[in-house]
């Protein structure tokens, strides 16, 4: 059997690059009997057009739907929509809980925002990379290509943020569809329709569609250390399995004190763990 990769997945095709050549494939039936299905990213055994085994996966998303990656650019818009610190820290949570590297993005910064600086600012003091864009002046474009080297990458974030734009800016032949801003929603319209791994910079990017909201399926205690700096700071708990939220002796909360984690963010954390562990609660009755 030979082997390869599954680059593309559209309409019940598995699109499977194996060296220079891509092989259309369908799945085995046994996929559906066992309710699996192979991913874009996916390392697959194939035979006579039709995907065989999946071999061992490192991590996979759900939405959107891709697997064995080492990073994600999380691209946030400065300004149409609005920046949402919480949407970001939602996508923050999900992708260091998986153990990928997530990479900031701040789009459409020629429309300028002061208070965007100050979490870009709040950001990189927490040992994020952010990079500052904009796709329509070409501003950032060349820093960010540095990123993709050897590394498998998704492209995330809220509809509307640019990220087609963006992939647009990185690679002038891509010419992918493009939308306005849905000015009675506040959002963009979705215009991917469908997950693909394309080659970018001796690398690999993940062109994803668009979302506007994120279901965090992690228990309370995975999520108090999701974060790679409150991870840092947990250490300094008095109690094994803290949650950083009543209990006393907390690191974390010290850190908040001492100005060395924003707020604002720990905030949003307490309100995305109320909402996990509301969910623990109806699972377990």
């Amino acid at each position: 059997m030979s082997q390869g990769r599954i680059i593309k997945a559209l309409s019940g095709f598995y699109y499977v690059e194996d060296g220079d050549k891509i092989i259309q494939c369908r799945a085995r039936g046994k996929f559906r009997k066992d309710e699996i299905k192979p991913l874009v990213g996916d390392y697959v055994e194939y035979q006579d057009n039709y995907i065989m085994k999946l071999l061992p996966r490192k991590n996979f998303l759900i939405r959107p739907p891709i697997c064995n990656v080492d990073q994600a650019l999380i691209v946030s818009s400065c300004k149409e929509p609005d920046f949402s610190s919480m949407l970001l820290d939602k996508f923050l949570l999900v992708i260091e809980h998986l153990q990928i590297e997530p990479i900031i993005v701040i789009s459409k910064i020629d429309l300028g925002d002061k208070e965007v600086k100050k979490y870009i600012k709040d950001y990189r003091k927490a040992g994020y990379r952010v990079y500052e864009v904009s796709s329509k002046n070409n501003l950032g474009i060349e820093e960010l290509k540095t990123v993709f080297k050897d590394k498998t990458t998704v492209i995330t974030g809220q509809s509307g943020v640019g990220k087609s734009s963006l992939l647009n800016a990185l690679d002038i032949n891509l010419n992918l569809e493009t939308s306005d801003i849905s000015k009675s929603l506040g959002r963009g319209k979705h215009t991917t329709r469908h997950v693909e791994l394309i080659k970018m910079y001796d690398g690999y990017i993940g062109d994803t569609p668009g979302f506007s909201s994120l279901d965090l399926n992690i228990k309370p205690e995975e999520l108090a250390i999701a974060y790679h700096d409150f991870q840092e700071y947990s250490h300094k708990c008095k109690f094994r399995g803290c949650l950083h939220d009543s209990e006393p002796d907390c690191g974390v909360k010290q850190a908040v004190a001492d100005g060395m984690i924003s707020k604002e963010r720990y905030e949003h954390y307490l309100m995305n763990l109320q909402d996990t562990k509301k969910k623990e609660e109806k699972k377990y009755g």
